[in-house]
C-alpha cells in the first residue's frame, strides 16, 4: 500500500488532482454559499458545507464509476444557478428555510435518478455526433467565459462591476490584486520551462501567495484575514457539527406535502438535463485535447449516482467542470485517479487545513484560470475563412462562440445541435449518392459465358444500366438522384439500384423508388434492387421497409436480388433469351454429363484420339458445396465440366472472400495453375452437383508425344479462353478506376 501511495504521489495524476481540488473547491464553496444565501444570509455557512461535501462526494464517486479519465466533477454554475432561483422563488412563498433546504436535496436526488435514467437508455450516445467546429465553438466559448468571469477578480474590481466595465475603468484596479494575478500568470506560463517536476499551476499559486506575502511586509492590513476581499478568508465549516447539520436537514421530510414533491419534477429534470449536457461536453473538449474517447452513458449513470448520494448526505450537485477539468489535465494528470484525489483532497483541505486555503489569494486563482481560458481558445478554425469550402464550418465556430457569450453555454450547446445537424445536411446534399454507374456490356457478372454470349451481350449490354448508389437517401438528396436516374429511365430495359453502401432510407426516398417503377413500368422495363439488407447502419430492416413503403408491391416491375452480380446474371441471361437463373442452374445440375466429343473444345477431333485422351482422364464428381480444391493447395490438374457448375472464390484476407467466377457445363477452370505450376491462387467450390474429366499436366505432356495437334488446340484454347477473360477483366478495372 506504501508503494501505491508513492507511485501516486510522484505521478501527475497526485499533482493534476491537488491542482483541480484548489480550483474546485473555492468555486464549490462559493456556489454552495449562493444558494443557500438564497434562503437566508444566516445559511451561508451551511452553504459553504454544502459545497465541501459536494466536490468530495461528486469527485470521488464520479470519478471511481465514470472512468473518463482526468474528468474532475464538481459543483457548478448551472446547478447553482436554477437552484438558487428555486430557493428564491420558495422564498416568495413563504415556505419555512429548513423545509427549503430539504426540497433542495430532494431536488438534487430526483436530478440525479434523471440522470440515471438517461444513461441507461442511451442518451449519452447522441453526444458522439457532434462535429469538431460545434466542439471548437463551444470550447472557445467556455474559455472566453472563464476570462471574461475571473477578470474582475484579477483587477480586484468591486463584485457587481461587469468584466468590461472593469476593463475600461482603471480607477477600480487594486493594483495589490493585478500584481499577485499577473505574478500567478507569468509563473504559471513560464513553468514548464523552468521545471518538469511541478506543474505550472502549483507553481503559479506558489507564485502568488509570495507575491501577496511580499506585499503584505509592506501593508500590515493584508494580514487580516476577516473583511479581507483578496483572499478567500474563512471557509465557515468545521467539524464539530458535521454529522449532526447533515442528519438533521432530513428530520422535516414528513412536513413535505405531495403537491411540493410533484412540483420538484419539472426542475429535477432540467436541473438533470443541465448537468448532463455540462458533464459531456466537458467530455467531448477532453476527448479533443487528449485523443480519447468517452463512455457517455457510463458518465451519465456515474454522475447521476454521485449527485444522488452528494444530495442526500447534504451536499449541492454538480458535474464535470471545464475549468478544473483543465486545470487537472494542464498539470500532468493522466488518469481517472487524479479525480479520486481531488475529491479526498477536498475534503482534507476543508476540514483539516482550512487556514491554509483561507490566505489563498483570489486573484492568484483567477490567474490560474485566465491562462487555463487562453489555452482553450482554439486557434486552428482560423484557417477555415482561407478557403470557401470551409467558410461556413468557420461560421458555425463564431456562431456558438456568440451564443455561449451572449445567451449561455446552455443556449450554444442546443445552438451547436442544431448547427450540427445543417453541417449533416449539407455534407449529404453536397455529396453524390451515386457512387459508379455502369452498364452490363461494361459490367459483367461472374458467370463465365461461352464466346458467342459475351459477343451477344457486349452489342445489346446497354439495354441495361447500373448504379451503385452509397450514403444516405432522404430527403435531401432524392432530387439528386432522381437527376441521374431521369435520363437512363426512357431509354433502358432494366435499372440496376446497388444498395450495398447504403446508410439509411427515408420515405421520402422510397416514394421516388416507387415513382421509378411506375414509369419504367410503362414502358414495360424493370427495377431491379441488389444487395437489400435486412439491417442497415441504422438497424432499420430494408426489405420490410421497401415492402410497407409499397415499392416492391408490384412483382411484376421491380425484383430483388441479395448481391449486385446475381442481379447482372439476371439480365443477361434476358438479353440473351434464356429461362431463369435458377432453372438454368439446376438444368445443368440434372442434364446428362456431356461426354469429350460434345464439349466445344473437342469438336471435329477424331474418335480415336478423343478415345486415346478419355483413357488418360480421370473422372471425378462432387456434391453441392464440396471444395473442389482451395488456395494454397499444389495443383497441376485442368478441370473440364461433365456436368454441373463451379464457383470460383478469391481470398481477400481475414478468413473473408469473393465470389468472383461461375463456370458452367462444357467449360473448363484451373488453368493459370495447370500452365504455370504454382499453388492454386483461388477457392473452387461445386454450387451444384458436378461431374468433371481432370487432366494432368503429367498426362498432357504424356499424349502431347503422340497427338501434337491436339496438345496444340488445347493450349490454343487454353490460352484464347485465358486471354479474353484477362482482357475483360482489364477492361473492368480500367472502368472502375476511371471513377
Amino acid at each position: 500500500m506504501q508503494d501505491v501511495f508513492k507511485k501516486l504521489y510522484q505521478s501527475g495524476d497526485f499533482w493534476g488532482g491537488l491542482a483541480a481540488m484548489l480550483v474546485a473547491l473555492p468555486a464549490a464553496i462559493a456556489f454552495g454559499v449562493t444558494v443557500y444565501s438564497a434562503i437566508s444570509p444566516t445559511h451561508a455557512a451551511l452553504g459553504a458545507l454544502a459545497g465541501i461535501i459536494g466536490a468530495t462526494v461528486i469527485g470521488l464517486l464520479a470519478s471511481m464509476l465514470g472512468g473518463t479519465d482526468r474528468l474532475i466533477s464538481a459543483p457548478c454554475a448551472p446547478a447553482a444557478a436554477l437552484l438558487s432561483a428555486f430557493a428564491i422563488e420558495l422564498v416568495g412563498q413563504g415556505v419555512p428555510g429548513e423545509v427549503i433546504i430539504l426540497m433542495l436535496l430532494l431536488l438534487g436526488v430526483l436530478a440525479g435518478m434523471f440522470q440515471i435514467l438517461f444513461g441507461f437508455v442511451g442518451i449519452g450516445r447522441l453526444i458522439k455526433y457532434i462535429p469538431y467546429p460545434v466542439v471548437s465553438g463551444y470550447l472557445t466559448g467556455v474559455g472566453l467565459i472563464i476570462i471574461g468571469s475571473q477578470l474582475g477578480k484579477l483587477l480586484g474590481t468591486p463584485t457587481d462591476t461587469r468584466w468590461y466595465e472593469a476593463l475600461v475603468t482603471p480607477a477600480l484596479w487594486n493594483w495589490r490584486a493585478v500584481s499577485v494575478g499577473l505574478a500567478t500568470m507569468a509563473v504559471m506560463w513560464a513553468g514548464p520551462s523552468l521545471t518538469r517536476r511541478l506543474p505550472g499551476t502549483i507553481l503559479g499559486i506558489t507564485a502568488g501567495i509570495a507575491c501577496y506575502f511580499a506585499l503584505a511586509s509592506q501593508d500590515e492590513s493584508l494580514l487580516q484575514l476577516t473583511a479581507n476581499n483578496l483572499l478567500i478568508g474563512p471557509l465557515g465549516a468545521d467539524g464539530s457539527g458535521y454529522i449532526r447539520s447533515i442528519t438533521s436537514r432530513w428530520h422535516e421530510i414528513g412536513d413535505l406535502r405531495l403537491a411540493q414533491v410533484a412540483a420538484l419534477l419539472g426542475n429535477a429534470l432540467t436541473l438533470a438535463v443541465l448537468l448532463s449536457i455540462d458533464t459531456l461536453k466537458t467530455c467531448v473538449v477532453l476527448d479533443q485535447l487528449t485523443r480519447s474517447q468517452h463512455n457517455p452513458n457510463r458518465e451519465l449513470v456515474a454522475q447521476g449516482i454521485a449527485n444522488m448520494t452528494s444530495s442526500a448526505v447534504g451536499g449541492i450537485p454538480g458535474a464535470g467542470t471545464m475549468g478544473a477539468t483543465l486545470v487537472n489535465l494542464s498539470s500532468g494528470a493522466m488518469t481517472r485517479a487524479s479525480g479520486l484525489i481531488e475529491g479526498m483532497s477536498a475534503l482534507v483541505f476543508a476540514l483539516l487545513l482550512s487556514s491554509f486555503i483561507a490566505w489563498i489569494p483570489v486573484a492568484a486563482l483567477a490567474g490560474i484560470l485566465i491562462v487555463v481560458g487562453i489555452r482553450m481558445i482554439d486557434r486552428g478554425p482560423l484557417r477555415f475563412v482561407q478557403s470557401a469550402d470551409t467558410v461556413f464550418d468557420f461560421g458555425v465556430v463564431v456562431s456558438v462562440v456568440v451564443v455561449a457569450l451572449t445567451v449561455g453555454l446552455i443556449a450554444a450547446s442546443a445552438a451547436g445541435v442544431a448547427l450540427a445537424i445543417i453541417l449533416f445536411l449539407r455534407e449529404q446534399i453536397g455529396g453524390s449518392v451515386v457512387r459508379h454507374k455502369f452498364y452490363v456490356n461494361q459490367m459483367s457478372s461472374n458467370w463465365h459465358r461461352p464466346e458467342a454470349e459475351t459477343r451477344i451481350l457486349e452489342k445489346k449490354g446497354d439495354q441495361a444500366v447500373i448504379f451503385e448508389l452509397q450514403g444516405s437517401l432522404f430527403f435531401g438528396t432524392t432530387q439528386q438522384l432522381y437527376g441521374e436516374l431521369e435520363p437512363e429511365l426512357k431509354s433502358r430495359n432494366f435499372v440496376i439500384l446497388d444498395m450495398k453502401r447504403v446508410q439509411s432510407v427515408d420515405v421520402t426516398a422510397a416514394h421516388l423508388l416507387t415513382q421509378v417503377c411506375d414509369s419504367l413500368a410503362e414502358r414495360g422495363a424493370m427495377l431491379l434492387l441488389s444487395n437489400v439488407r435486412e439491417n442497415l447502419p441504422n438497424n432499420r430492416n430494408l426489405r420490410e421497409f421497401l415492402a410497407q413503403t409499397g415499392v416492391t408491391e408490384n412483382q411484376e416491375t421491380v425484383r430483388l436480388f441479395s448481391e449486385l452480380d446475381s442481379a447482372i446474371e439476371w439480365v443477361e441471361d434476358r438479353l440473351l433469351g434464356e429461362k431463369e437463373t435458377d432453372a438454368i442452374a439446376l438444368d445443368d445440375a440434372v442434364a446428362p454429363p456431356l461426354e469429350l466429343h460434345e464439349m466445344e473444345l473437342f469438336t471435329n477431333r477424331k474418335d480415336e484420339t478423343l478415345a486415346d485422351l478419355e483413357a488418360r482422364l480421370v473422372k471425378r464428381s462432387y456434391a453441392a458445396g464440396d471444395v473442389v480444391y482451395s488456395h494454397g493447395e499444389p495443383g497441376d490438374e485442368i478441370y473440364l465440366i461433365r456436368r454441373g457448375t463451379v464457383k470460383i472464390f478469391a481470398p481477400l484476407g481475414g478468413g473473408r472472400s469473393r465470389h468472383v467466377a461461375t463456370f458452367g457445363r462444357g467449360d473448363f477452370f484451373g488453368g493459370l495453375a495447370f500452365l504455370d505450376g504454382l499453388p492454386r491462387g483461388n477457392d473452387a467450390v461445386a454450387g451444384s452437383d458436378t461431374e468433371f474429366f481432370i487432366l494432368s499436366l503429367e498426362e498432357f505432356n504424356n499424349i502431347s508425344e503422340e497427338h501434337k495437334r491436339l496438345a496444340l488446340t488445347l493450349l490454343k484454347a487454353l490460352a484464347r479462353s485465358l486471354a479474353l477473360r484477362l482482357r475483360h477483366a482489364d477492361n473492368e478495372n480500367a472502368m472502375l478506376q476511371e471513377y
